[in-house]
Order: structure tokens, then C-alpha cells, then sequence
């Protein structure tokens, strides 16, 4: 029994990497995520931000061509193509982010965060219940044991808004309280892509789409408008309510909508031209080796436990 406690106390958890590769061969790519800190936090005065635990958040959007390699790699009934190349996934509903992020966990043998089904040409959700493992009675939209995952709000909303060391909240998710300067692309510090007319030019390159955040996300207050798990009330257990999302986009004029004050939130099936998505996941994962001493653990107990009764 011993043996084993030693076994399980000594097993490690480790930091996930800072991008995580999908797909196979030509159709491979690679997500980065960026880690967020500054666990228990305290939220902002308009009642958002707090996240109690550290985790990871895209830093960029979700680009056309990481849609394209999913759907080449196994990915189904998800479409988007408003735009193309690194540009942003758009013309994506909630459903269809929701289920990238669920090809994500599958095709690397994790569990599907969200509980979809598909019917001739329609996506639709149920909730988790008691009976599925993972089920999380303050989140039944999402299962624990999934890795990826859309931001929730307040996830979003500590990533964009808040302040990398701990102590506060910008007004703008561009480490900063002043209006960022509107531009096409680029990635000067205090600028974001808004307030460019309708076309072109269109939203830019999700690595060129302007300064990032205090904690170094990149996009997440222009370019376009992006999905958040949450349900419009927060209670994510009625999967009829319509959806959070933030952010502004390459053709609104207002710089208001880019700030931390401007929510807005859509039926899960709304598809439009500047509405796509980052993913999320957890911060901590064990390590391989860790299974394998559990296992042992487990054994060494079953071993003494022969021996006290023998």
C-alpha cells in the first residue's frame, strides 16, 4: 500500500505544449495556444474574468486552411469558405465550431466536448447527463474529460481583457484602455482590423491580425466576431439558449464593439459571413508515463493487499 501511495504521489503532471499538431501527412497542422494564468482571479467590475483554474487559449483564430486540413484528415459537416488561406474561418455556426472542436479531441483519442448529432443537414446538441462520464453539473454543454473546447466567456474575456500579471483588466484587448488604431493587418502593438468598409479587403491573416493582448492572444477584439461556449444567461443547461460572442470585426466602424463592455450572442445555428471561433483546453495534462504508473501503483496495492490476507 505503501508502494503504491509512493507510486501515485510521485506521478507527474506536466505543462501541454505550446502547439499541438493534427491531421496527417500534407494535411497536418498545427494550433497555438497560448496559457493563462493567475488562477482564482478576482472578475471585472462588469462581472467577468474570473477563471479558477490556469488554462490555454488559441492564440488566433481558427484560419480557413486548418478547416480545410481537418476536413481532408476526417473532419465532417463543417463548411465555412468565405474566406481562404490563413484568413479566418467564417460562415461558421456555433454548431459547426463546436463540432472542429470535437474532431480535435477524437482524432487524438480524447473525448468529444460536446454532445452532437448530425441529421441529413443538421446539426443539433443534447446535454450531457449524470450517466455520461465527464458530466460537469455547472457546465453541461461540455465534458470534463475532453481536452479542446470552445472558451467559455469568462475564458475569453480573462484572455482578452486581462492583465498578464494579474492585476486588473484593460478596456481593450490590445493591453491597453485607448481605442486601438484601426488597420488592414499588421501586428503593431495597440492596433486591431476594424472600420476597413465591407470589401475589400476583408478580415486579415489570423497572424496579422493586429496587437495582441496582455497575455499575447492576437485578434480577439477585431477581424471577426468569435463564438464563446456560454449560453446567453451562463447556466449552459438549456441548449435552446442562443450563444455568446465577442469581439468586433474587419467592417464595423466602432471601436466600441472591440471593448470589454460590448456582448452580443446568436441562435447556435446563426451562420454568417464574420462570425468564426478560437478553441480552448486544458493547461494540465499527465504525461504517458503517468498511466503507466498508475498502473503500477495499482498492482504494487492489489500485491499487499494479497499479502495482508494471505
Amino acid at each position: 500500500l505503501l508502494l503504491a501511495t509512493a507510486i501515485l504521489a510521485g506521478a507527474s503532471l506536466t505543462t501541454s505544449a505550446h502547439a499541438d499538431t493534427f491531421g496527417t501527412g500534407t494535411n497536418q497542422f498545427t494550433l497555438d495556444f497560448t496559457t493563462i494564468g493567475n488562477t482564482n482571479n478576482s472578475a471585472d467590475t462588469n462581472g467577468y474574468g474570473s477563471v479558477g483554474y490556469a488554462y490555454r487559449i488559441g492564440t488566433y483564430e481558427i484560419s480557413q486552411n486548418q478547416i480545410t486540413a481537418a476536413t481532408a484528415s476526417g473532419l465532417r459537416n463543417v463548411t465555412a469558405g468565405a474566406w481562404t488561406g490563413d484568413r479566418p474561418a467564417a460562415h461558421m455556426s456555433w454548431y459547426e465550431s463546436a463540432a472542429f472542436v470535437n474532431w480535435l479531441n477524437t482524432s487524438k483519442g480524447f473525448a468529444p466536448a460536446y454532445n452532437l448529432s448530425w441529421s441529413g443537414s443538421t446539426w443539433s446538441m443534447s446535454l450531457w447527463t449524470v450517466s455520461n462520464a465527464g458530466y460537469d453539473a455547472n457546465n453541461e454543454y461540455r465534458s470534463s474529460l475532453a481536452k479542446y473546447f470552445l472558451p467559455s466567456e469568462n475564458e475569453f474575456y480573462k484572455a482578452a481583457f486581462g492583465k498578464s500579471d494579474g492585476s486588473g483588466y484593460y478596456l481593450y484587448p490590445t493591453a491597453g484602455n485607448s481605442a486601438p488604431t484601426a488597420v488592414t493587418s499588421g501586428t503593431a502593438s495597440g492596433t486591431a482590423v476594424y472600420n476597413q468598409g465591407w470589401i475589400p479587403p476583408g478580415p486579415a491573416s489570423i497572424y496579422e491580425a493586429g496587437g495582441r493582448s496582455s497575455y499575447g492572444t492576437m485578434g480577439q477584439g477585431g477581424n471577426i466576431q468569435e463564438w464563446q461556449e456560454s449560453s446567453s444567461d451562463g447556466t449552459n443547461n438549456n441548449v435552446g439558449d442562443q450563444r455568446m460572442v465577442r469581439g468586433g470585426y474587419w467592417y464595423g466602424a466602432s471601436s466600441d464593439r472591440l471593448d470589454s463592455s460590448t456582448r452580443s450572442s446568436f441562435g447556435p445555428s446563426t451562420d454568417i459571413v464574420n462570425l468564426g471561433f478560437r478553441v480552448a483546453s486544458v493547461d494540465v495534462i499527465p504525461e504517458p508515463s503517468t498511466y503507466a504508473l498508475i498502473g503500477l501503483g495499482a498492482l504494487a496495492l492489489v500485491i499487499a493487499c494479497r499479502r495482508k490476507t494471505a
